[in-house]
């Protein structure tokens, strides 16, 4: 779920939730009265001796770009969608929910992949190579 539909609000009790699965685990689409539209990404992470660690992140984007991306989702140009949003999810180390990020589609069978942003440590998080303790990126290597 997004972090914020997880907080109390009047998106708890409304009824008009829309998914694009059954439920928030199965969907790439979703919209919260009151809170705002969101799409799944991906988030990689490159980790120390190659190795990479993947987050699945939600973004909130705009409900005009939701439609947008719901009606290329399945079609060829869905591999020129970009997206601009906040992350939704706050990540470690430091990267805070609501984080300016570029969404990118690399390849047509997954969803977008959170390719840049203008927020230092989510920046930071995509290009850097990082050492992981108990699988949460701790600091860069180096």
């Amino acid at each position: 779920m997004p972090d914020p539909a997880l907080e109390p609000g009047p998106w708890h009790d409304a009824e008009d939730w829309w998914m694009s699965g059954e439920d928030a685990r199965t969907s790439v689409f979703m919209q919260v009265p009151s809170l705002g539209a969101f799409v799944r990404a991906l988030l990689p992470v490159r980790l120390e001796r190659g190795h990479k660690l993947t987050f699945g992140v939600w973004v909130g984007i705009t409900p005009e770009d939701l439609k947008r991306a719901s009606a290329v989702w399945w079609e060829p140009e869905y591999r020129d969608l970009v997206l601009e949003g906040r992350l939704a999810n706050a990540l470690p180390p430091d990267v805070e929910l609501g984080a300016p990020v570029r969404l990118v589609v690399r390849d047509p069978e997954h969803t977008p992949y959170c390719d840049s942003s203008s927020d230092r440590n989510l920046q930071a998080l995509l290009t850097q190579t990082w050492v992981a303790v108990d699988g949460d990126p701790v600091r860069p290597v180096g």
